[in-house]
């Protein structure tokens, strides 16, 4: 029997690219390899790029594969090709490092050699760190949420969005969660972009209080889909669509269309299977891309919050106290220190 090959040059856009042990098994469910992956990401090149291209990511790097430890690097190592793009961001507690771009499916293939399974992506591009092009509302399901619950509140988030002129599209978290993506026009920060996100989860409480909350402190939530408006948050990445999750199943974070709410399984969307919806069905994210939306709307919903007297939400801890915010510490906290 032959050795297995050490390493394979594979092309990728235009690239020749080196995978060294192709052969290892980084998903062992059904027993995926490394190349295998690489095959799963070129074979979503079009929508892939077309959610990702030249926007910063996060290396999350699995040396021993899916279901073992990872671990995330912020800086793009000093050893790499000549041709790869890099660009300085900033980390949530200000610390700058030197991130990929997603310059192209080369730059992603060349990260996968070094055992990134999936991409976390920045919602600004490289060439303009200060705009951010992503509104990104993440439903978040707290324990006892079901997965019926949180297709229920995505079918409210596309309600109020259409309302509001600002549509999106959904895809799945890859776990156990429904992500919406409004794609913005480039001139909102992203301090003003999670002003919007934090409006979206009030409204979204106000209006189905039985199964939507916006209360960042968990013992607050119940069993109820959490709108995690800080994913909006400076700075913060978002697991990208396409991306194939660190679980032993290769579960892909998969965008969809509203009309397949109801039959959408999360756990069927892997690296295996999702090549064949591309094939058959297109990039369903294709019209997000085509009307970049104003935010407006969405910050005078916000205002309209301010005018009624509510205080801004609660920032993650790693962030500096921001202007407006109320007190940092969970409510129980707060009453026994009265």
């Amino acid at each position: 029997m032959a050795p297995a090959p050490e390493a394979v040059a594979v092309e990728a856009a235009g690239r020749e690219v080196r995978v060294t042990n192709p052969d290892k098994v980084f998903f062992p469910e059904r027993g995926e390899t490394k190349l295998d992956l690489v095959r799963y990401y070129l074979a979503v090149e079009g929508p892939l790029m077309a959610s990702c291209a030249d926007h910063p990511v996060m290396l999350q790097r699995y040396p021993e594969g899916a279901g073992g430890p990872s671990f995330f690097q912020k800086r793009v190592p000093a050893s790499r090709p000549a041709w790869l793009q890099t660009t300085v961001v900033s980390t949530p507690n200000g610390t700058p490092s030197e991130a990929l771009v997603a310059a192209d499916v080369a730059h992603l293939v060349w990260a996968v050699n070094l055992g990134c399974l999936g991409f976390h992506v920045w919602p600004t591009l490289a060439a303009d760190p200060d705009h951010a092009v992503e509104l990104r509302i993440d439903l978040d399901p707290s324990p006892g949420v079901s997965w019926a619950m949180v297709r229920e509140a995505a079918g409210e988030v596309r309600r109020l969005l259409d309302e509001l002129g600002t549509p999106g599209l959904p895809k799945t978290t890859g776990n156990r969660g429904i992500h919406v993506y409004v794609r913005l026009e480039p001139r909102w920060g992203s301090i003003e972009v999670r002003a919007a996100a934090v409006a979206v989860a009030r409204e979204l409480e106000r209006r189905r209080p039985d199964l939507c909350t916006a209360s960042w402190w968990k013992e607050e939530r119940g069993a109820r889909v959490f709108v995690d408006f800080n994913q909006n948050a400076p700075h913060k990445t978002v697991f990208g669509a396409w991306s194939v999750r660190g679980h032993v199943g290769a579960q892909v974070s998969t965008p969809f269309a509203w009309e397949e709410l109801e039959a959408i399984d999360p756990g069927r969307c892997t690296l295996a299977t999702v090549p064949d919806r591309v094939a058959a069905g297109g990039d369903p994210w294709a019209p997000l891309y085509e009307h970049p939306r104003s935010l407006e709307p969405l910050l005078e919903l916000s205002a309209a919050d301010r005018a009624a007297g509510l205080p801004d939400a609660p920032w993650p801890p790693v962030y500096p106290k921001m202007p407006g915010e109320p007190p940092r510490v969970a409510p129980s906290r707060a009453r026994k220190s009265r």
